[in-house]
């Protein structure tokens, strides 16, 4: 089965992993910083240690997000990966 996401950036970014130099540099560490956390090593770790409310609070977060700044097609394309022909194969 071929991959349908992917964690690229993380693995090229050569600038500074820094938030309040400028927007661009806060932008690039938060996508690197999420890429690291949502590695599976990093998330069998972390995730049995969540308390309940912090479980809540970050899906909520997520979700919220997610709604404000997603259209329902890019939604299903992008984050949900369902497409009318199946999965998308990179």
């Amino acid at each position: 089965m071929k991959k349908q996401h992917n964690h690229n950036f993380v693995e090229t970014y050569t600038g500074p992993l820094a938030h309040g130099l400028d927007r661009e540099t806060d932008l690039a560490t938060l996508q690197a910083y999420l890429q690291k956390l949502s590695d599976d090593e990093m998330m069998e770790l972390l995730l049995p240690r969540l308390e309940s409310e912090e479980v809540d609070r970050l899906f909520d977060l997520i979700a919220a997000t997610l709604r404000r700044h997603l259209d329902e097609e890019e939604y299903h394309r992008l984050f949900l990966r369902d497409f009318p022909d199946g999965p998308r194969q990179f």
